[in-house]
């Protein structure tokens, strides 16, 4: 069980801050479970969600972890997936995604830009699905790293670029 204060990524929202644990107010006064009150970092709004809810909820990655992850940026390998279907490549990546592991996010990050490089060498443009997730994945793990690093989330992708550039 989490505790109030703590922040955890919730699925696919991403990091959120655990404002209460309990039963909120709103609901029904016979409600017998026990929700956490999640604040999307992110966004507005609240989320509550049980707290033996089937959703993946984990504690964010530690500054060191996430130091440690981009060092080895590098050598993650991102395989690249083409399927002119719509639904089956959507599929594939939220298959790549479900896990909520920053090394996923990676791998995905890494194969949709390697996917953006060979269409552009065929002289065409990545899909709207391919950048859809791309954007996804960044988001998610850019504002994981925003908090373990405790940097601003628009500062995390020129850090990760230092770090690697200070491996070379």
């Amino acid at each position: 069980m989490f505790n109030v204060g703590e922040y955890i990524v919730y699925g696919g929202e991403g990091v959120c801050k655990i404002e209460d644990i309990g039963t909120p107010d709103i609901f029904d006064k016979g409600e017998t479970r026990i929700y956490y009150t999640l604040a999307p970092l992110y966004r507005q709004g609240k989320i509550y969600t049980p707290v033996d809810t089937k959703v993946t909820m984990r504690r964010v990655i530690s500054h060191d972890e996430a130091i440690t992850l981009i060092q080895k940026m590098p050598e993650i390998e991102g395989e690249v997936y083409e399927n002119r279907n719509v639904r089956v490549l959507s599929e594939h990546y939220q298959d790549q995604m479900r896990s909520h592991e920053c090394i996923d996010l990676v791998k995905t990050i890494k194969a949709i830009y390697a996917k953006r490089e060979l269409m552009s060498e065929r002289g065409k443009k990545l899909g709207q699905i391919d950048e859809k997730f791309f954007k996804k994945a960044e988001d998610l793990l850019y504002g994981e790293f925003a908090v373990a690093l405790a940097v601003p989330k628009e500062d995390v992708r020129d850090i990760i670029m230092r770090e690697i550039d200070d491996l070379h």
